[in-house]
C-alpha cells in the first residue's frame, strides 16, 4: 500500500477502557513523535518518539493507570502536526 499524505486516524475504540489502537499515515520515512496530553495540556506519555518508515503505523495506548477524562494525542512528522481527542471512561 502507497501511502499518498500525512494521516493520524482516530482512535479505535473510542471511549475506551483500558486501552485503545492509535493509527497514522506517513508518506514518507521521517522523525516522528506521537504524544498523549491530559486536558490540562500536560504531558502523559510518550508513545512514539524516533525514526519511522512510510506507511501505516499503529500504537496501543495503555491508560489502566490514569483518571478517566478526555486526553488529547499529537502526531508530528515531517514538519507537519495533527491533533485528536479521545475519552478514557473507566
Amino acid at each position: 500500500m502507497v501511502v499518498e499524505e500525512f494521516v493520524l486516524n482516530g482512535a479505535y475504540p473510542n471511549p475506551f477502557n483500558p486501552s485503545t489502537t492509535l493509527s497514522y499515515m506517513l508518506d514518507s520515512s521521517s522523525l516522528v513523535k506521537l504524544t498523549v496530553y491530559d486536558i490540562t495540556g500536560r504531558e502523559v506519555v510518550a508513545l512514539v518518539d524516533g525514526f519511522r518508515d512510510a506507511g501505516v503505523h499503529e500504537v496501543t495506548f495503555d491508560a489502566s493507570g490514569l483518571a478517566s477524562g478526555v486526553y488529547i494525542y499529537r502526531l508530528t512528522a515531517n514538519g507537519n502536526t495533527a491533533t485528536a481527542k479521545m475519552v478514557l471512561m473507566k
